[in-house]
């Protein structure tokens, strides 16, 4: 019997141990499994790789941002021509340093042959027959290069495709000037111009200058007369003014964005006297709102295309005084705006004639002294200088408080 018992509790205590130290062990291993894991994580976040740089375009082209621009517009066929070398030789005898070159013109047309399997191939025309070589001379020469595309002045486009644009009836609308406009409240204008400012970035250009960046002038006038498309914004309960000064606005913050892994800057042409209202009720330009969304802005203060602002009669016959009040007021609208773009405002180098006897005066070295000088006293550093014909005045001082 005794006998019996003892088997009995050698079988029941080898049993317990049996049935006990799988559950034992299982927490024991899993304790381990966890404390292993956690091991593990720890080298994991102890070694983890570095972030991937950013995608950064390279050009192949090497430019330096100067210490302040000092630029003069070229046209395409100016920079595909024998003035090249003329303004080249300009800029090195002097204390510029930038040139603004079309590469989308007024009328539409791209100033260069790209592919021909490019979609911009049929607007193109030859006029810069090596744009590579341009700017291999520019760079030798440390000229910066500025782009400047036309957006929505655009014969071409519009002729092409008249869904794009304003129509009178069926035909196109056309300014006094017969030159037609498309339609900033659409996606598709939008693309396709920022699509040929990414094209010259890629060629080497290190900044993009959008001009024409509006409706035509007074189209508050004239917005319940023609027919066109308002895209998204058809269902905004915005007024039209407020629809008009979106759209621009949006195109602008848009371009910007998609023109971001170029490296480039961005910078918008605007009427000067955007910057006296709280915006142009008719072409959609809000002076505070558009610089917000960029690097520079360039505003258009030639003294001959004022009407009698800030009490002066005839501006064009007072350009230091002119500038000097523009720019006390730039700066004051600059001052509200949390990160502010560069002023770099485009002055005269021409004579308005047009104005009539009495109302200009031929604008030479004096004149455009007197414009940079009062920029300069404001603290504006940066200028580029306008000459539709690109025959610019000799001998001047471009940076008058200096010397």
């Amino acid at each position: 019997m005794r006998y019996y018992i003892k088997v009995q509790m050698i079988i029941t205590i080898f049993f317990i141990y049996i049935v006990l130290l799988p559950i034992n062990s299982h927490a024991e291993t899993n304790l381990g499994i966890k404390q292993h894991v956690q091991n593990k994580l720890l080298l994991e976040v102890k070694t983890l790789p570095k972030p991937i740089p950013r995608f950064a375009f390279d050009s192949g082209f090497s430019f330096s941002y100067p210490d302040a621009v000092r630029g003069v517009y070229v046209t395409g066929h100016s920079a595909g021509g024998t003035t090249f070398e003329k303004l080249t030789s300009l800029v090195k005898s002097s204390d510029l340093n930038a040139m603004v070159i079309d590469i989308k013109d007024d009328y539409g047309n791209l100033t260069y042959l790209p592919e021909k399997s490019s979609p911009f191939y049929p607007i193109s025309k030859n006029y810069i027959k090596d744009p590579k070589k341009v700017l291999k001379t520019l760079e030798k020469e440390q000229i910066y290069p500025i782009a400047r595309v036309v957006v929505f002045k655009d014969t071409v486009l519009a002729t092409k495709n008249p869904e794009w644009s304003f129509k009178d009836g069926e035909k196109v609308w056309k300014n006094g000037r017969g030159e037609s406009f498309v339609n900033p409240f659409l996606q598709e204008v939008w693309d396709y111009n920022v699509n040929i400012a990414i094209e010259a970035a890629k060629l080497g250009f290190q900044e993009i200058q959008f001009d024409y960046v509006r409706f035509p002038e007074g189209f508050e006038r004239r917005d319940d007369e023609l027919t066109f498309n308002e895209g998204k914004y058809a269902k905004s309960d915005q007024d039209n003014v407020q629809k008009r000064v979106t759209a621009v606005t949006d195109f602008v913050s848009y371009a910007k964005e998609k023109l971001k892994p170029y490296g480039i800057k961005v910078s918008v042409d605007i009427f000067g006297y955007t910057a006296t209202l709280p915006e142009a009720p008719g072409i959609g330009q809000n002076f505070s709102k558009i610089s917000e969304h960029v690097d520079v802005i360039s505003s258009m203060i030639y003294p001959s295309h004022w009407t009698s602002y800030f009490g002066i009669a005839k501006p064009d016959l007072e350009p230091y005084r002119l500038i000097t009040e523009y720019a006390k007021l730039e700066s004051q609208k600059l001052a509200l705006i949390k990160n502010k773009p560069i002023s770099r405002p485009w002055i005269q180098d021409f004579t308005a004639s047009y104005l009539g006897k009495g109302n200009y005066q031929q604008y030479g070295k004096e004149e455009v002294e007197a414009q940079i000088k009062a920029l300069n006293e404001q603290g504006i550093n940066e200028f580029l200088l306008w000459n539709a014909g690109n025959t610019y005045t000799q001998g001047v001082d471009y940076t008058p408080l200096t010397k």
